[in-house]
């Protein structure tokens, strides 16, 4: 395999775990903003985090429950962003607050790539601007090459759209490019794309069929704190609860 020239993040799960009290917390508050009685408790939302997307996640659960139906597609497409723009609103404001922090071991790990000289991208599904607070505040000196995000792509995860776009954006070819995804949606898009994967689980994800992935670690861990458990990859990797990029290069090449 060619020298190990980028990574590519995904976002939700992976740097932030965000999506049990995050955004499912963002739209319930969205929802009842607007006066709906309907609420996604923890069970429900992961089955609706197999659609990827929040417009196309609540459009599936309106559809699924006969919500709205008065309303032509036109219609509804006005009214999801409507949702969805209160529901980031919220959402940014709790990571204002500092409500969720960075996953363990992800600051260092990208750190450790930039040290290097390795090109950093984000690739996510999430609204642009929740990207942009992440990546510019949460993540402030770290530097990225791009940060994809929202509707710059038409298809989402499972399609490997994004990851096809990360790979012209940066004129590196699939071989020296590796992929950090939470979810099994997230893994199949990155093998469809023809790129090696590292997945770092979480309590959504966890119990997902993650087997494409090259490795399966419970974090990327840190030094002095949250240690990793390592569920796939072998001997060669040297885990030792802390996945550092040196051995991530080693382990590939």
């Amino acid at each position: 395999m060619p020298e190990i020239k980028a990574l590519f993040f995904d976002m939700d799960g992976v740097i932030i775990d965000t999506e049990k009290d995050g955004h499912r917390v963002a739209f319930n508050e969205a929802f009842r903003y607007f006066g709906y009685e309907f609420q996604w408790d923890v069970d429900q939302y992961y089955k609706l985090l197999q659609v990827a997307g929040g417009k196309e996640r609540m459009r599936h659960y309106f559809q699924l429950q006969n919500l709205f139906q008065d309303l032509s597609s036109e219609e509804m497409a006005a009214h999801l962003l409507k949702v969805h723009k209160k529901k980031t609103e919220i959402f940014l404001f709790m990571l204002e607050r500092g409500k969720l922090p960075l996953r363990a071991g992800i600051k260092r790990f990208m750190k450790e790539a930039r040290d290097q000289g390795l090109l950093l991208c984000v690739c996510t599904t999430a609204n642009e601007k929740v990207a942009n607070a992440v990546t510019n505040k949460m993540l402030n000196g770290i530097d990225f090459a791009h940060v994809l995000a929202g509707d710059i792509v038409k298809n989402k995860k499972p399609n490997p759209e994004i990851y096809n776009l990360a790979l012209e954006k940066t004129g590196l070819d699939k071989d020296s490019c590796i992929v950090v995804e939470d979810s099994a949606i997230g893994v199949q898009a990155a093998r469809s794309a023809g790129l090696s994967v590292i997945a770092t689980t979480n309590v959504y994800t966890e119990k997902e069929d993650l087997s494409q992935a090259d490795i399966i670690i419970s974090s990327l861990g840190d030094p002095g704190s949250e240690q990793g458990i390592l569920k796939k990859g072998d001997h060669t990797l040297n885990f030792d609860g802390v996945l550092r990029i040196e051995k991530v290069k080693t382990y590939f090449t």
